[in-house]
């Protein structure tokens, strides 16, 4: 007789079922997602153009123009997201440069919230977390005058820390009172955006003579280094190398055990001896560090100054960018880059084309919505049927042997 494989313990909640099914199945899903999404914006964008309007008036007369306006409509779209994104004749590579700008911060913000899926968390606060990680390091930036390489070095570690405090207090919430870390991260968001408007009309924060809640520029010495002719800096170099040690946390370290452990099975990892709730605190400490992370590349790399605006949608884009990349860092990373190439490429695609630029939000919430629905896709491409097939065979193999 054949050994059977011992049967893991689940957990019995559904959210964790949910969260494991949406972050780590397999990475075809969302590859394919992604082209659905990008298929349908297609139809949209051709749908709403005015030529394929005109000759869908014609349509039964003279069928190839419509097809050949339709098609015009839905590609030359994609083709200036491209030039404004990666490559055109005129500007070389340089786009991509601007792609890999705007990438940086949602690849930091990205990690944050996949750490925490990783450990079984919702962390929906890394909007909250990138402001308050600004919000110290831009004070760093332009309050002190420090040398060059002591003060970038020290604006790093308080963006770091500022994010890491916002998000160890939803951990240490959760694990303290078990209140749940998806209502927490929500407020502590609200916190922190009434908090940097408060703070942006101090006299502390506010440019002097400046009526506009603006702060003061930061120093040179606290700004990251830039490509001549661009707008990269180094911050994206930090952000690799946050990949990478994540990566090693995941694959080499006790505490990357943990994480995966607790966000298995949080009842067996109890069991283990894996102390759930200070993995949780350190967990949620690590995501709003690496939140923070974005808020460094923002102040002292693309923005060099702290608004009350210097978060943007950063957080909630990086749910999407983390739950494109099922979770994993490598998986952010090319997320990161996809969203970025979106966003750099969407004004090129505006100004050559006219198409809206809010067809790449649409593109964006379709994907989330297709990654979010794993059975949707799968039906899609016929990935059940397949299943289906494959398991009525099993059995007669089975038997055969």
């Amino acid at each position: 007789m054949s050994e059977k494989a011992p049967v893991v313990p689940d957990s019995g909640k559904p959210g964790n079922d949910l969260l494991r099914q949406i972050t780590q199945g397999p990475g075809l899903v969302s590859v394919l997602g992604v082209i659905v999404a990008l298929v349908i914006g297609g139809l949209l964008i051709a749908v709403t153009d005015e030529k394929v309007g005109e000759t869908a008036g014609y349509l039964l007369a003279k069928p190839s123009a419509f097809f050949s306006e339709f098609w015009r409509a839905a590609t030359e779209s994609y083709v200036a997201l491209f030039n404004g994104s990666i490559y055109n004749s005129t500007q070389g590579f340089k786009p991509f440069l601007e792609t890999l700008t705007v990438s940086t911060p949602l690849i930091c913000a990205g990690l944050g919230v996949a750490v925490a899926f990783r450990a079984g968390l919702f962390n929906i606060g890394a909007q909250g977390q990138i402001i308050i990680g600004s919000v110290l390091a831009a004070y760093i930036g332009f309050a002190w005058h420090l040398p060059i390489g002591l003060h970038l070095l020290l604006v790093i570690v308080f963006g770091l820390l500022g994010g890491a405090i916002w998000g160890g207090l939803v951990g240490l919430l959760k694990a303290k009172t078990g209140a749940h870390e998806v209502i927490l991260t929500i407020m502590f968001n609200y916190v922190a955006v009434y908090l940097i408007d408060f703070l942006m009309n101090t006299q502390a924060f506010r440019r002097p003579g400046e009526t506009n809640p603006i702060s003061p520029i930061l120093d040179s010495s606290a700004i990251f280094p830039a490509i001549p002719g661009s707008r990269l800096h180094l911050g994206f170099v930090m952000a690799v190398l946050l990949v990478l040690a994540v990566a090693w946390m995941f694959k080499r370290s006790t505490v990357g055990f943990e994480f995966r452990a607790v966000g298995h099975n949080p009842e067996a990892a109890q069991t283990a001896g894996i102390n759930v709730a200070r993995t949780t605190i350190i967990a949620m400490a690590l995501a709003g560090a690496l939140a923070g992370a974005a808020g460094v590349a923002q102040v002292a790399g693309t923005e060099k100054v702290l608004t009350g605006g210097i978060a943007g949608s950063l957080g909630f884009d990086a749910i999407t960018v983390a739950l494109l990349g099922r979770s994993t860092p490598w998986g952010t990373f090319f997320a990161g880059l996809l969203f970025g190439a979106f966003q750099a490429g969407a004004v090129n695609m505006q100004i050559t084309t006219g198409t809206p630029i809010d067809i790449v939000s649409v593109v964006q919430s379709l994907i989330v919505l297709f990654i979010a629905a794993p059975p949707l896709v799968k039906a899609i491409f016929g990935m059940n049927r397949k299943k289906k097939r494959s398991s009525k065979l099993e059995p007669t193999k089975a038997g055969a042997k």
